[in-house]
């Protein structure tokens, strides 16, 4: 089965095509926001899925409506391509270093969306990239995509390194849970 996901999302905010697949292929995005391409880049590249994103929004207001409807739409294309959660390890967990910055993300590919965000944002924009919305990006994808994701930046003084070690552990810890496996649904129930 492949395991690929194409979503189309317009609204009066924003316009987005994405297509992800979970056992890779290209990489390319565009959105607008440099730093935040930079950051789904990292993403693709640390988790080995392929990603293609195209999304214009109004970032004559700011980078809220993007950053979050593209949080969506990864989300929505990560159920869909997730499926009925056979056949995947289900749990995946790094930590990531970037210079004084440290990042850690814990992940459940479990249908059951919660976020758990704990990470100062020592400088608040980084390329034109609000830091307060990679807690409203990690948040749209959790719900959207059914994952309980625990991230956490323990310290660091440079909000660039602190946000990429988040991606980073982020990529890690959602491809590790990705990975295939042998059996059915990893849970003692028989579904999630």
């Amino acid at each position: 089965m492949e395991r690929t996901a194409t979503v189309h999302r317009k609204t009066k905010e924003t316009d987005i095509t994405l297509t992800l697949r979970l056992d890779g292929g290209e990489t390319d995005i565009s959105t607008g926001i440099g730093f935040f391409d930079h950051m789904l880049t990292a993403f693709s590249v640390h988790s080995g899925f392929g990603l293609t994103v195209k999304a214009k929004g109004d970032l004559e207001v700011d980078c809220h409506h993007t950053v979050e409807d593209v949080g969506i739409v990864l989300g929505e294309a990560f159920s869909q391509a997730v499926g009925d959660k056979g056949g995947v390890t289900r749990y995946g967990h790094a930590f990531i270093p970037m210079d004084e910055a440290l990042g850690f993300c814990a992940a459940d590919v479990s249908g059951r969306p919660f976020l758990v965000f704990e990470a100062a944002m020592p400088q608040a924009v980084v390329g034109g990239f609000d830091a307060c919305m990679a807690e409203e990006f990690f948040r749209a994808f959790s719900v959207h995509g059914g994952v309980t994701l625990h991230l956490s930046a323990p310290y660091g003084k440079n909000t660039h390194h602190i946000l990429e070690a988040l991606f980073k552990a982020w990529a890690h810890a959602l491809g590790d849970a990705c990975s295939k496996r042998e059996g059915g649904v990893l849970s003692s129930k028989g579904v999630l």
